[in-house]
């Protein structure tokens, strides 16, 4: 009677142990099944921003319905850097102690430096659809940009007076500067991003045991 009794409770914890090592298996499995679905989900929702700089042009203007208020709103960037030069001579003349006859000169030369892809904004449209764009606050502070005749990329490049040994002339501030020649290559750029949202739902099938 004693030995059947032992070999009930050897059964009984032979079969208990069964059934928690099978539950932990179970537990196991769905958590798997769980981590696996939380994985797939988020990596099914994918969004890709990338914001790439484009020159600005009219087909950009058209394609993005650019009007004047709409044009406030775009970030403008200068696609190389801008210098602008100017001298001031300044002189006197006027007797030394000894009574000798002095010319005194001197020169002044001031740079405004704007540097590849500096920030700026639109400012207004001239008469025959020039951009004025804005690099600093203050009066007279923008310099115009448009279309070249003998250019058929569209891109809207700085403009000036452009003289073989000065440079390009140009106001800026309300004072008269020189374009570098270098700087004759700057044209607008705009960034422009592509957004693309991919939605996917994934299930995983557990199977038929049989």
């Amino acid at each position: 009677m004693a030995q059947k009794l032992l070999r009930t409770n050897r059964n009984r914890q032979v079969i208990s142990c069964r059934v928690a090592s099978q539950l932990v298996k179970s537990i196991t499995f769905e958590k798997t099944i769980i981590m696996r679905y939380i994985f797939f989900a988020l990596l099914g929702l994918m969004i890709t921003a990338c914001g790439t700089k484009v020159p600005y042009t009219d087909q950009l203007k058209d394609d993005y319905d650019l009007t004047e208020q709409n044009m406030k709103k775009v970030q403008f960037y200068t696609s190389t850097t801008i210098i602008l030069e100017k001298s001031i001579m300044k002189g006197n003349q006027n007797t030394t102690s000894d009574g000798s006859l002095v010319n005194s000169q001197r020169s002044e030369e001031k740079r405004v430096i704007i540097p590849t892809n500096t920030k700026c904004v639109f400012d207004k449209f001239g008469e025959n659809g020039e951009v004025f764009i804005r690099f600093e606050v203050g009066p007279g502070k923008t310099l115009k940009y448009a279309l070249r005749q003998n250019q058929s990329n569209g891109k809207y490049y700085l403009v000036a007076n452009w003289k073989a040994e000065k440079g390009g002339e140009l106001s800026y501030g309300n004072e008269t500067y020189y374009a570098t020649s270098g700087s004759g290559n700057a044209y607008l750029l705009v960034v422009v991003k592509k957004l693309q949202q991919t939605k996917r739902k994934d299930r995983i099938v557990k199977g038929i045991k049989v």
